[in-house]
C-alpha cells in the first residue's frame, strides 16, 4: 500500500480494528499461552476477561476505557456504573467484578493457611485490600480461635451508601457457629474517610457487651477506607 492509500482510510478502522487482526503473536490469548499471564498487560488480561467489544471499539478500547482509574479504581465501582460502559452489559460487568474480587481474596490469603490477628495492623493488612474500596457499606466480622487464629470469614450485612443494619444476633450467630473464642468486626465507609461515627461507638459497645455475655470477646472493631484504617481498639472504645 502506497503512503497516498494509506492516508485515505479512516482513521476510526485502526481505532476499532478487532483483536482477530492483529497478527498471532500478539493477540492476547495467544501471549499468555506463549509467555504466562505475568506477560500480559493491565489492558490486555482486561480484554481477556471481557471478550468481544462492539462494531465501534474493540475488546482492547473497551479494557482501556474501563482503566482509566486504574484498576483500585474500577474495583470500587458498582454492578450498575461497570454494566453502563460501552460494549458491556450484565454478564461482562459481572465476569470483571468477580475476577477482581477473586483477586483480592488472593492478595488478602498471604502465605499462611490460617493467619492470626493480633494487633490492629494485622487486621487492617488483611481487610483492607478486600473491603477498603467496596462502593456500599459492608460490615462483617473475623471468628478468631483462642489463639487468635482465623476461624471464618464473614459478611454480615450490606447497606447502602451511608450505612449498614447490623443486629447482634446475626453477628453472634457466625460466631457461635464456628465454636469463636473472640472476634474482628469490621466496616468499610465508601466515603474513603474511615473516621468512626457516633453510630460505629454505639454499635461497638452495644455487640462488646453482649460478647461478655456469651463469653465471646470482641477483640476490635476496625473502619477501614480509602487505604486506611482506624481501630475502635486504639481509640479505646474496647
Amino acid at each position: 500500500m502506497s503512503d497516498a492509500s494509506f492516508e485515505r482510510v479512516p482513521a476510526a478502522s485502526f481505532a476499532a480494528r478487532r483483536v482477530c487482526d492483529l497478527p498471532a503473536e500478539d493477540r492476547p490469548r495467544e501471549r499468555l499461552v506463549r509467555h504466562g499471564a505475568s506477560a500480559l498487560s493491565n489492558r490486555e488480561l482486561l480484554a481477556l476477561l471481557v471478550g468481544s467489544g462492539s462494531r465501534s471499539a474493540s475488546v482492547l478500547d473497551v479494557a482501556e476505557k474501563l482503566l482509566g482509574s486504574g484498576l483500585r479504581g474500577l474495583a470500587g465501582r458498582s454492578l450498575a456504573e461497570v454494566e453502563r460502559e460501552h460494549g458491556l452489559g450484565r454478564a461482562k460487568a459481572t465476569r470483571i467484578l468477580a475476577a477482581l474480587e477473586l483477586g483480592a481474596r488472593l492478595a488478602s490469603e498471604g502465605r499462611m493457611a490460617s493467619p492470626t490477628f493480633r494487633t490492629p495492623d494485622e487486621s487492617a493488612r488483611y481487610l483492607l485490600p478486600r473491603y477498603g474500596a467496596r462502593p456500599v457499606e459492608t460490615f462483617g466480622l473475623l471468628a478468631l480461635d483462642v489463639r487468635h487464629r482465623l476461624k471464618r470469614e464473614a459478611v454480615v450485612s450490606v447497606g447502602c451508601l451511608t450505612s449498614s443494619l447490623v443486629h447482634p444476633r446475626e453477628v453472634f450467630q457466625e460466631a457461635v457457629v464456628c465454636r469463636a473464642a473472640a472476634l474482628v468486626l469490621f466496616h468499610n465507609h465508601p466515603s474513603g474517610d474511615p473516621e468512626p461515627s457516633a453510630e460505629d461507638v454505639s454499635l461497638t459497645r452495644r455487640l462488646a457487651a453482649a460478647g461478655e455475655l456469651m463469653g465471646i470477646e470482641i477483640l476490635d472493631h476496625v473502619v477501614l477506607g480509602a487505604g486506611r484504617y482506624v481501630s475502635l481498639k486504639q481509640r479505646g472504645i474496647l
